[in-house]
């Protein structure tokens, strides 16, 4: 489980088929084989973990499924991933409930000025389209962030600085893919709808 708070960008530095090696600056203590990483939004289970001067490596595996279904299989060296590690009992969720299964993808539309921010709209498939709604909860490339808007099957959401200095979203273009993680409760409540009597 996760909150969509990323506490680190990560670097791959290898990649072996569907196998990848991410540079963190997480320091090698403080991970654990078999643990879960959220890595853009994807939770990954570490495989391994190599301790480095400045943090460590670590390494994790993907499927046919996740790499069909996440930007992963676009993934080389040098791509920069939004990491952010599990929630742990006690802690503060700042942001809102993420599992890490993504969904499906969305595309980015366009990127434009507002104000300090950024505003940005996306379209995605429209059978994912009915779990978007206005004020509520997506999750993007592993970043929380509030629906502004919907239309159909686009939405729009604002960047502010912060998030767009701690987490890659500074870097992104129209065109581009991310990955989505629709609200929870929203998917529950739509699976329920479909067997009310």
């Amino acid at each position: 489980m996760f909150t969509g708070i990323v506490t680190d960008i990560g670097e791959v530095v290898a990649r072996d088929d569907g196998q990848f090696t991410i540079r963190t600056s997480y320091p090698a203590g403080e991970l654990e084989i078999g643990a879960s990483m959220a890595c853009d939004g994807c939770c990954l289970t570490i495989t391994s973990i190599k301790p480095e001067a400045q943090g460590s490596l670590f390494t994790v595996d993907t499927s046919n499924e996740t790499r069909d279904k996440t930007t992963i299989a676009e993934w080389a060296a040098g791509r920069r991933v939004n990491l952010e590690r599990p929630l742990t009992a006690g802690q503060e969720l700042g942001g809102h409930v993420v599992t890490g299964h993504v969904d499906g993808l969305a595309r980015i539309v366009d990127i434009t000025q507002d104000g300090e921010s950024l505003r940005l709209s996306f379209e995605v498939p429209d059978h994912l389209a009915a779990y978007i709604a206005p004020k509520g909860s997506v999750a993007l490339d592993g970043v929380s962030l509030t629906v502004n808007e919907v239309s159909d099957n686009r939405f729009g959401v604002n960047l502010i600085p912060h998030t767009l200095t701690v987490t890659t979203w500074g870097a992104k273009t129209p065109g581009q893919s991310v990955n989505l993680e629709v609200d929870l409760f929203a998917r529950y409540i739509a699976r329920l709808l479909e067997f009310r009597p």
